[in-house]
């Protein structure tokens, strides 16, 4: 079975995945590119994610539906006619919602929880969305690295190294990843 684990970049690189890039764009282009050339089995996309306020730093969170709603559409401020949340399973699990933008609001934070969107990933909707065009099975496995408020990026700054040493154990336990001695 052809098993590809993708990552951002960045600070998100580890030794068994594949980087695709940062944000909604580049990582639509360059997961479109592995797929056309080496279609995968199965997708496996690992990162950070932030949390809108339930989650704990640290939590490692599954998941395989996304959205990709902006602050502008909370405050009735803007529409889309697209489907903006996506899911590649039948069951409605953690919604992880996708925009090139980092909350910093522990106001929208809320809003976004009311809507039972628990945490966000710059990339992740962007990643559902290619792999279900190319009918590929995908899962997320994030780790909460910071809340999504005033501190988001200073949290994420100072947790990113141990959140990816406990998602290295996490994918490890799970039998996902062998072993790796960094």
């Amino acid at each position: 079975m052809n098993i590809k684990i993708i990552s951002s970049g960045k600070k998100e690189i580890f030794p068994f995945s594949i980087p695709i890039g940062i944000g909604l764009i580049d990582t639509a282009v360059n997961l479109t590119r592995l797929c056309l050339f080496d279609k995968p089995d199965l997708l496996i996309f690992i990162g950070s994610a932030g949390s809108y306020g339930n989650l704990k730093i640290f939590d490692i969170i599954e998941s395989s539906t996304a959205s990709n709603i902006e602050h502008c559409l909370l405050k009735k401020e803007c529409y889309t006619p697209i489907d903006n949340i996506i899911s590649a399973n039948v069951s409605r699990e953690t919604i992880i919602n996708s925009s090139n933008y980092i909350t910093q609001n522990k106001i929208i934070s809320e809003a976004f929880l009311k809507l039972n969107i628990d945490a966000e990933n710059m990339e992740f909707f962007s990643v559902v969305k290619v792999a279900k065009e190319f009918n590929i099975p995908i899962k997320g496995i994030f780790v909460i690295t910071n809340y999504c408020y005033e501190n988001a990026h200073k949290e994420y700054i100072e947790n990113i190294d141990t959140a990816k040493d406990k998602l290295i154990e996490y994918l490890t336990e799970k039998k996902i990843i062998k072993e790796i001695n960094e």
